[in-house]
């Protein structure tokens, strides 16, 4: 009898928006929703996934479809939940996040300091961990957050951008990395670049219109990079690029370009004072200002992409501007007649229409000889299962004639791992994208996509140095003993910067993914299918930009101590035992909501996404013996029947009852409920207590003595936004809708989303609500008041808001502590309130960082907050005052 095929979770970017600072962008065509993303996640899976979603709408969706007018409403439900979160019911203005830092850091802080928990190496192929759903033994090896930009230069030094935990430097070619940014208001990184001055230029959000991209407040440069860190005072220009994405920073004529959310503008690279220059602005009306600034397309309308000056002559520019999905304004765009002409012709093979011209990414050769081209096609996203990528092109200038020297067929049959139809090379182009040249060789190139390319002879010929997984080659194996067989380890998956630089007298490429960051010597060594022999994980333990949704903390079974775990964006799940020395990764793919036994931290729910739940009794420990004998398992899918509908938001919440650990709330569009614990085995042991309502999905779930709270929305975005409160009890019984005011008048609860509840452990009718989003100070929409902190004493049927001095700082999370105390997660860090206290207190120092989830220790001595950026930290309650 065959072995049977390895499971796992191919690390699929997330179909949701996020906003980090402010506003961002939605996310679109990625894989649709489907049963069960556990067991046998495989290609044709995927396949059929992305076929589901293919024809929804065309690169420009019809007008009937109603939504935002770039995808269908299937797709564009999953794109935008993050945001919406965080703008329903309206439209945020800029500056929001701004004032809330600064309100934020205003406040008086509270006693003691966090305790970094996972400052320590992340080990995603720990052969502890090789159950059916890990991605232990793929070969990514060490791991940390997303790194969204890389910069490097000739003396050693590597600069690495994260997507929500700032930048960070190595003086050592690579590793041993210090944070350069904590003292900035933004922690998301769009660009970086190094100018030939030395100086580093940082271009704060992050451009990848993905799951989680955060906003910026500008652009920033560091004139002695090596020794220097990012502050307030070191940013160029005003205010004009606050609340935008930065995808690229380019220079040449004494200029500095930047592509944004919001057009391109320059700025003089000599005088850093005065205010940036926009060259250009597709849609000026839909700008901050402008007459359609408040439109709910107005994200958008601006898009630019890159820019490519032609050093001979630097008033020679092309600009790459279009929404990624298709809008009528993307195409390639030059100086013409005193402004602004789009090209039509004499591209060559480079197409010009709007329908092929989506995400661009150029680069030059060092003597200006070459130039290359990736290019993501709208109308091959919408309509092509396998990819959408147009092609990598190449010219001797940037005004063509460009010629097309491959396309994603010619990458996969180049030792890609992604070679089953629906999921091929640059099925994710829209997201992943890096381009880079040799500067000893212009035909010598690398190229990002989900896997990393290289050509040594202008793109005739094309390896897969670093292929997406090593599952699906026959050199690998499962075996902890011989970690991946005989094949060598890889990147992680789904590639966003590089750069090129030399360290001890020899050049190095570095790579920045989903992952971390990665470097490997500039003309390394293949293996005879062209993988890259020499790749090396730069992810020491020294970086920690994990971007955890949640955090579960249990009692260590057989150690003193406990064990913490939580789920991470496209790191799986983490889980960190008290002797532990290296942290490892008992799920694989993106980990949702987390719960964890106090009494025995190997007791672990874990959620994938879209409420699929996977349950473990031994923090998943296994040696890969359940692919001969599949009774050996140690994880099972118990996800109850919203996950097979679709009838769950995309980061599901799920409770268990204070009082009672076996009893489970999960919340879809009906409220789930199960009582056998840990212990489940089969998503048919949950059983629904109510139904919130066609189009309504729960928001946030709690528990305590069998009386459950359930927040929910429907719609959940701007375009009729509701929300409301059910209240009932865990066997079925009494179950209600709580009559909420739709006004959003001041003392009640807004019309914006509900994050949180935190109950009180004493007694179940006292409740704190968190809200996120913004008042009606920032936010254009109908109820949505003030306030981020609500209270009830009589089970919810009356609320009060208890905001206080709070900043208006979106609420994700809340805690009652042992002592009394009230602990709120927001988007910029964590508050407290003292027992017997109206006041809120900022606690400790984080960085600008997002904090997604709150929960105490078993014992509830202690604080743990899980960040979207900056890993799990912990505080002690008694050190709060």
């Amino acid at each position: 009898m065959p072995a049977p095929t390895r499971s796992r979770r191919w690390l699929t970017i997330c179909a949701v928006t996020a906003t980090a600072g402010l506003v961002a962008i939605p996310a679109t065509a990625a894989p649709g929703r489907h049963a069960s993303p556990f067991g046998v996640r495989a290609l044709d899976r995927l396949a059929a996934q992305r076929e589901h979603a293919i024809g929804a709408a065309g690169p420009r969706a019809k007008a009937e479809d109603g939504d935002d007018g770039n995808e269908a409403d299937e797709i564009a439900e999953g794109a935008d939940q993050y945001a919406e979160a965080r703008t329903a019911p309206g439209v945020v203005a800029p500056g929001a996040y701004g004032a809330a830092w600064r309100g934020l850091t205003g406040l008086k802080r509270t006693k003691g300091n966090w305790r970094h928990v996972t400052g320590l190496t992340y080990d995603s192929d720990d052969p502890r961990y090789r159950d059916i759903d890990s991605n232990s033994s793929g070969g990514s090896g060490d791991v940390t957050g997303r790194m969204a930009a890389m910069a490097a230069d000739d003396d050693g030094y590597v600069y690495a951008g994260s997507a929500g935990g700032g930048v960070w430097r190595s003086r050592t070619g690579g590793g041993h990395w210090r944070s350069i940014s904590d003292r900035l208001p933004s922690q998301s990184t769009g660009a970086l670049a190094v100018d030939g001055a030395g100086r580093l230029w940082l271009g704060t959000g992050e451009a990848n219109t993905n799951a989680d991209a955060y906003l910026g407040s500008g652009v920033y440069v560091l004139s002695d990079p090596h020794h220097g860190s990012f502050t307030t005072r070191s940013r160029v220009g005003g205010d004009e690029l606050e609340s935008t994405t930065v995808r690229q920073l380019r220079f040449a004529g004494g200029k500095v370009w930047a592509a944004t959310s919001e057009g391109v503008w320059s700025h003089s690279t000599k005088n850093l004072h005065g205010s940036w220059k926009l060259e250009f602005a597709p849609n000026p009306d839909y700008l901050p200002g402008g007459s359609k600034a408040t439109d709910a397309d107005a994200a958008y309308k601006n898009i630019t992409n890159d820019i490519a000056v032609d050093p001979k002559d630097p008033a020679k520019v092309i600009l790459a501007v279009g929404w990624r999905s298709g809008d009528d304004y993307n195409g390639f765009y030059t100086r013409a007649a005193g402004g602004w002409q789009r090209i039509t012709s004499g591209f060559g093979e480079l197409p010009t229409d709007a329908d092929n011209v989506g995400t661009v990414t150029f680069a030059r050769s060092a003597d200006g000889s070459r130039y290359y081209a990736i290019d993501q096609s709208p109308e091959q996203m919408a309509t092509n299962p396998d990819s959408g990528l147009q092609g990598i092109y190449s010219a001797a200038s940037p005004f063509g004639p460009w010629t097309k020297i491959a396309d994603y067929k010619q990458l996969a049959a180049d030792g890609s791992a992604l070679t089953t139809a629906g999921y091929m090379p640059g099925v994710q182009a829209w997201y992943n994208q890096f381009l880079t040249v040799d500067p000893a060789d212009p035909k010598h190139v690398y190229a990002g996509l989900e896997e990393v390319y290289e050509t040594r002879d202008g793109g005739a010929t094309w390896s897969t140095v670093g292929p997406y997984w090593n599952f699906n080659f026959p050199c690998w194996s499962i075996d902890p003993a011989r970690q991946t067989g005989s094949c060598s380890q890889t990147t992680h998956s789904d590639q966003h910067g590089v750069a090129i630089g030399r360290y001890h007298g020899r050049s190095f490429v570095y790579v920045g993914n989903d992952g971390g960051a990665y470097r490997r010597p500039v003309r390394g060594s293949q293996d005879s299918a062209g993988h890259a022999t020499d790749w090396t994980s730069l992810n020491d333990g020294t970086i920690d930009t994990l971007q955890y949704y949640s955090v579960g903390v249990g009692r260590d079974p057989g150690h003193h101590g406990v064990a913490v775990t939580g789920g991470l964006q496209d790191n799986g799940q983490s889980i960190l035992r008290s002797d532990d020395k290296v942290m490892g990764s008992d799920f694989g793919g993106d980990g949702g909501d987390t719960l964890t036994d106090p009494a025995n931290g190997c007791d672990i729910a874990e959620e994938y996404v879209y409420l699929a739940v996977q349950v473990t009794q031994n923090c998943a420990v296994n040696d890969g013996s359940w692919m001969t004998d599949p009774a050996k398992a140690t994880s099972y899918n118990v996800a109850p029947a919203d996950n097979i509908t679709g009838e769950a938001r995309f980061i599901a919440p799920l409770a268990a009852d204070m009082r009672n650990s076996a009893t489970w709330i999960a919340g879809g569009r009906h409220i789930w409920v199960q009582d056998h614990g840990y212990a489940i085995r089969s998503g048919s042991e949950w059983r629904s207590v109510y139904d919130l309502g066609a189009g309504r999905t729960a928001t946030a779930v709690a528990a305590s003595g069998g009386k459950v709270y359930a927040a929910w929305c429907g719609p959940c975005n701007e375009d009729g936004f509701a929300r409301g409160i059910a209240v009932g009890n865990a066997d079925g019984t009494g179950w209600h809708d709580i009559a909420l005011p739709a006004t959003g008048a001041d003392g009640t609860v807004p019309n914006r989303y509900l994050s949180g509840f935190a109950v009180d452990p004493k007694n179940a009718d006292h409740v704190f609500l968190a809200v996120n989003g913004f008042s009606r100070h920032w936010t254009e929409g109908p109820g949505a008041g003030k306030g981020h902190v609500f209270e009830s004493a009589d089970g919810g049927a009356t609320w009060k808001d208890v905001s206080a001095n709070l900043p208006d700082v979106p609420a994700d999370s809340a805690v009652v502590t042992s002592n009394g105390g009230l602990a709120l997660a927001t988007d910029l860090g964590v508050v407290y309130r003292a027992p017997g206290h109206t006041k809120w207190q900022r606690v400790g120092s984080l960085p600008a960082v997002a904090v997604l989830q709150l929960k105490l220790s078993p014992d509830g001595g202690t604080l743990y907050a899980a960040t979207h950026g900056r890993g799990i930290h912990a505080i002690r309650v008694r050190d709060l005052g």
